[in-house]
């Protein structure tokens, strides 16, 4: 039935593909081709970016330009999954903790808050963007409060990404169709330098995807408008001062199910409207000494779930929630050499504020805000073949009062790393973090439940530490002059301790007593779990590259377990927060400068915890093809098919109940992408 609804969209577009793919390949003209935009997948800590550099690099990764889920580029990181079918409801996991306990940014912008149910908390559409850092878990005390499992840092396009040597002002027309969903993606992006000191970019997008099939042809509730814009401003102001202006959005309206997670509950899909707005500022100053290197920004980031009267007719179905963040933050890095080595310090100061709103049939029902202070110090010192990289960091952290009642924590954590090359091209690292964790805001819908809310004025900011060991080992000149293969192993351990829940009240649920907190009451709230947590694991990648081939081999486990049931940390994904061992495969070939090949495999181990809930096996497979003409070198066609073999499965990191099918989230079932882009 997916055949049946091509619509004639497809067919212009494939024609168009089709007219780019029959041109001759074979071509002698040598013309280079054009730079477009790419997007870029890094994994590394910033106190061992010699140690970890490359390790689990993936550039130009082919099929992140046909990405419209975060999982299709950000699950090549061994370490990381994300679920959530729906782009509303996409939920990003590091060893297990998801992105409530990571700190995200855009542009350097925190993405704070919970709306409802998970819905809303990641609003970004890939096609706006240029890169995406991942700190596997938090080494780091440059990343501040919200990083228990690390940090995820998108970056947006800018002009001097697009382009050319000399060129004053250009263009992209991009396309891209998806048979699944029949999801058409048009988007223009036009930049322009028009003096030397001056960048400018525009972008807008569109996005429309109806309701999708998973492998076994059930329904994915899913019909959606996306809408997004992207607009940025850049001037040298002087010789060493630069300053920068941003504004992106991103827009989605449609039908989905009350909870997107939930996707053929009895509950009908109602539409809803999702948008994140973003403005930022930015100053950088970085003169000829090594001593100032300044790095400074502002900014304020909303998300919103809105339904009206446009919208739902239910009463107490009509709310508005939404989670504004202003912050700021200025950072120095200084290099001085000395005799005994060169120290790279880091110093900087973090603020940023987080407040929620919620409205309920068009009445404002509750508000609630978090505030926190962070200053740090780092140093990374390196002496011939050992970096040492201690860093202290403070936090001052305003609690919220409809949580904790406005409960204020101050906090000193520290870090230790160190790398040593023991052979050449052979080094070994090892760090220890202490971690800190304010308590967050509730999500907005419950700030209209004041008078059913116990307030834990007692409750413990989240603690513990994150431990790693590995070792990193690169060969060249292995089988033919220039190959190089690159090995990587890391054993990590993470400890938390006065872990946050949320806990309900109502139906089969076993709320809180609304005087003491103890359980067995009617009120909902906050509390710290009984159990400290212990999140063990190993992440292996080897990567080989010789001429116009690459492979990539990795696997992943994380395994958390509490100290008295054994359990794993809570989630709403059904069994717990673990996860099935992850094996992936990535093969790149490109014969020449006109066509690139690849293939992806990943295998995800079946897991069962101590009650007995399962998580099955899946395998999953895609490949594609990418084609630029030398006759035509502004123009990029690519095409794949994901998920090739039509596996019906859910990803670990999804909301999954094998006892139910209506309980759990299935991924898309096989789907074929086409795209074009013409640069000029």
């Amino acid at each position: 039935m997916r055949e049946a609804r091509f619509s004639s969209q497809l067919t212009v577009l494939s024609v168009g593909i089709a007219a780019v793919l029959c041109s001759q390949m074979a071509s002698a003209d040598t013309t280079p081709s054009t730079s477009l935009q790419t997007i870029t997948v890094t994994a590394n800590s910033s106190v061992r970016d010699k140690v970890q550099e490359g390790s689990v690099y993936t550039e130009d990764y082919t099929p992140a330009a046909q990405a419209d889920h975060l999982s299709d580029f950000l699950n090549v990181i061994p370490g990381v999954t994300v679920g959530g079918t729906s782009t509303v409801n996409q939920r990003i996991r590091v060893r297990g903790l998801d992105d409530t306990n990571l700190k995200v940014t855009i542009d350097g912008a925190r993405q704070e808050g919970t709306l409802f149910y998970h819905m809303g908390d990641v609003t970004i559409d890939p096609d706006l963007l240029k890169q995406s850092e991942v700190a596997v878990g938090n080494n780091s005390v440059t990343l501040g409060n919200d990083a228990l499992g690390g940090a995820v840092a998108f970056k947006t396009v800018d002009a001097a990404d697009l382009l050319k040597p000399g060129q004053k002002i250009g263009a992209k027309l991009h396309a891209g169709y998806a048979s699944n969903n029949d999801e058409l993606l048009t988007s223009a992006t036009v930049f322009a330098a028009p003096t030397d000191n001056i960048d400018l970019l525009a972008y807008y997008g569109k996005r429309d995807a109806n309701s999708g099939e998973d492998g076994n042809g059930r329904e994915l509730f899913e019909d959606s408008k996306g809408e997004n814009i992207l607009l940025k401003a850049g001037a040298y102001i002087a010789e060493d001062h630069h300053i920068g202006a941003s504004f992106s959005s991103t827009e989605k309206k449609g039908i989905f199910p009350f909870r997107p997670d939930f996707p053929s509950r009895n509950d009908a899909p109602i539409p809803q409207n999702i948008k994140r707005d973003t403005y930022g500022l930015d100053y950088t100053y970085n003169p000829a000494s090594k001593l100032i290197d300044v790095d400074a920004n502002v900014y304020q980031t909303k998300t919103r779930i809105l339904r009206d009267s446009d919208y739902v007719t239910k009463p107490g179905f009509e709310f508005d929630a939404q989670v504004k963040t202003i912050g700021g933050k200025i950072q120095n890095t200084s290099t001085i050499d000395t005799n005994i080595g060169t120290h790279k310090l880091i110093a900087g100061v973090e603020h940023y504020k987080k407040e929620s709103e919620m409205s309920r049939d068009f009445i404002k029902s509750g508000s609630d805000s978090a505030k926190n202070t962070s200053v740090y110090l780092e140093d990374q010192w390196q002496n011939g073949k050992l970096t040492l990289t201690p860093g202290v960091r403070y936090d001052r952290y305003e609690s919220p009062e409809f949580v904790a009642g406005g409960k204020t924590y101050d906090n000193v954590v520290g870090a230790l790393a160190a790398s040593y090359e023991i052979a050449p091209m052979t080094q070994v690292f090892a760090s220890y973090t202490q971690l800190f964790n304010g308590p967050d805001l509730s999500q907005a819908i419950f700030n209209s439940d004041g008078d059913n809310t116990y307030v834990n004025s007692n409750l413990k900011a989240e603690e513990g530490s994150n431990a790693e060991i590995g070792i990193v080992k690169t060969l060249r000149d292995l089988t033919v002059a220039g190959d190089a293969l690159q090995l990587s192993a890391k054993y990590f351990e993470t400890d938390i301790e006065n872990f946050i829940q949320f806990v309900r009240s109502g139906g089969t649920r076993v709320g809180l007593d609304c005087a003491t907190g103890q359980s067995g009451g009617t009120c909902q709230g906050v509390v710290n779990s009984d159990e400290d947590y212990k999140i063990k694991g190993v992440e292996l990648a080897a990567d080989y590259k010789v001429d116009n081939f690459s492979m990539g081999l990795s696997y992943a486990r994380a395994r958390s377990k509490g100290d008295k049931t054994g359990d794993s940390i809570p989630s709403v994904t059904g069994s717990g927060s673990n996860s099935g061992d992850r094996y992936m495969v990535n093969l790149n070939y490109e014969p020449n400068d006109v066509i690139g090949l690849g293939w992806r495999s990943t295998y995800v181990a079946s897991i069962t915890d101590n009650k007995q809930n399962t998580k099955p096996n899946y395998d999953v497979h895609d490949v594609y093809m990418n084609y630029t003409p030398r006759q035509m070198d502004n123009l990029k066609a690519t095409v794949g098919v994901y998920n090739i073999f039509d596996e019906a499965y859910a990803s670990h990191s999804s909301r999954l109940n094998t006892a139910d099918d209506a309980a759990t989230d299935f991924e898309p079932g096989r789907n074929i992408k086409a795209s074009l882009t013409y640069q000029f």
